[in-house]
């Protein structure tokens, strides 16, 4: 399985951005997917993910600013970043979960940079 995310870029502090993730070499619809990031220096963390029947959760420090959603029962998801800080600076992953508690990135392991200046 490959997961693809893509949109990641350089953005003003208080901008928005939209990654998208599309998961390939799965034909049944995924239970849950899921932006985790790593910013230099740390761990990664969750920062957001959906589940097949659109049951969302965020990491506080990102609730209120970050939207994540499925396209249908597609294997895509999507997340719109509004209110950028500069500590949203990271590189997002996508990944994939039967239950939400082991989390898969796909034989690739990529993800998308975003930097946000200040």
């Amino acid at each position: 399985v490959q997961l693809q995310a893509s949109g990641g870029g350089l953005v003003q502090a208080g901008g928005s951005l939209r990654l998208f993730c599309v998961a390939s070499g799965i034909t049944r619809s995924i239970n849950y997917m899921g932006w985790h990031r790593q910013a230099p220096g740390k761990e990664r963390e969750l920062v957001a993910f959906i589940t097949r029947g659109g049951v969302t959760d965020y990491a506080a420090s990102v609730k209120g600013r970050f939207t994540i959603s499925r396209d249908g029962d597609k294997n895509s998801v999507y997340l719109q970043m509004n209110s950028l800080k500069p500590e949203d600076t990271a590189v997002y992953y996508c990944a994939k979960s039967e239950y939400g508690s082991i989390w898969y990135f796909g034989s690739w392991g990529q993800g998308t940079k975003l930097t946000v200046s200040s």
